[in-house]
């Protein structure tokens, strides 16, 4: 799916390369060389294993924790709910997976601005989209959010469509935010500043 999505700049970056070569543009060409390989690698999409712990919520997504806290439901009238926020570089994989076991029970899109996504009103005011998961547990909130590059949120899966932990839901092109949100009964197992791996790394878990 990332493929997909990577195509046509792959095609526009090959074509580039082609062209630099053939004129015997040797620096344009190294230059357009850098860009297709930037871009193999910015969509790039590695296996990844859960872990087995039936209460374990996996990150939706790699990158960098920027915030633990509590923050209200932006959509869905769940009221206080814990929150993880992750930073992805355009260095990250940005493919985004599910935290849990799962039931598609909404998508809600809303357009807006597209500042850097460590901004401290990004939730707020940058373009998103939120998916309600209703697993077995209790609901799930996974919020996509873009960034000062990224441009387009895209999705992989439907509402009402079921969902294992760790499989591909969407991702974000080019820079951008997901956040996980969870009951507060649940225990956050991360702390800002700490590294994450989307469908490995255990964000939070369910009370036992």
């Amino acid at each position: 799916m990332p493929l997909t999505e990577a195509r046509p700049f792959l095609i526009g970056a090959a074509v580039l390369l082609g062209a630099c070569l053939w004129l015997g543009w040797w620096i344009p060409s190294g230059l357009a060389a850098l860009l297709l390989a930037g871009l193999l690698l910015f969509f790039r999409d590695p296996h990844r294993t859960p872990p087995a712990d039936p209460l374990a919520l996996v990150s939706p997504a790699d990158g960098k924790v920027i915030c633990v806290d509590e923050s209200d439901d932006p959509c869905f009238g769940l009221g206080k709910l814990r929150r993880v926020g992750i930073f992805l570089s355009v260095l990250d994989v940005h493919v985004n997976r599910s935290p849990c076991d799962a039931q598609i029970a909404k998508t809600h899109y809303s357009a807006g601005e597209f500042l850097d996504a460590r901004h401290l009103e990004v939730d707020l005011r940058n373009e998103n989209q939120t998916w309600l998961l209703q697993s077995p547990r209790g609901p799930v909130l996974v919020r996509q959010i873009a960034g000062l590059i990224a441009r387009r949120i895209v999705a992989w899966k439907n509402p009402q469509d079921w969902v294992h932990r760790g499989e591909r839901i969407g991702m974000i092109r080019f820079g951008s935010r997901t956040d996980l949100y969870v009951p507060s009964a649940c225990s956050v197992q991360v702390q800002v500043g700490q590294r994450v791996k989307g469908g490995e790394t255990v964000l939070a878990t369910w009370p036992a």
